[in-house]
């Protein structure tokens, strides 16, 4: 059973798409399931700008990718490094042990986003 909050993220996913001219693209797949989550970002002044995502899988996997962006959007790039997985399960009330998949994903991919924006700079 998921929680109210990833059912509210999976149903009205904040920042949803692409970012416009973005500085940094990711693109990270779970091999075990499929799932894929993208990100873009635009930074401004060591600081996220605008992050949106894309992601296709399971509905842990959208909940995840849309409470990501909100927690990283406006914070410094140091700020966002130390985002952990347990701050992404936090964000979305939980998850159920079979969909704890969902926020390893939204990390690597953050890390994946991180590092690239790190390289543009």
């Amino acid at each position: 059973m998921y929680s109210a909050q990833v059912l509210e993220h999976f149903e009205h996913p904040r920042n949803a798409g692409t970012v416009d001219g973005a500085d940094a693209a990711v693109r990270v797949e779970n091999p075990a399931c499929g799932d894929v989550l993208e990100l873009t970002a635009k930074c401004a002044d060591g600081k996220i700008e605008e992050i949106r995502f894309r992601a296709k899988g399971c509905v842990a996997s959208m909940a995840c990718g849309s409470a990501l962006t909100e927690l990283v959007s406006g914070k410094t790039l140091n700020e966002a490094k130390r985002l952990t997985r347990d701050d992404v399960v936090r964000a979305v009330g939980g998850l159920p042990r079979a969909s704890e998949h969902a926020s390893h994903l939204a990390i690597d991919a953050l890390g994946a986003l991180l590092e690239e924006l790190a390289g543009s700079s």
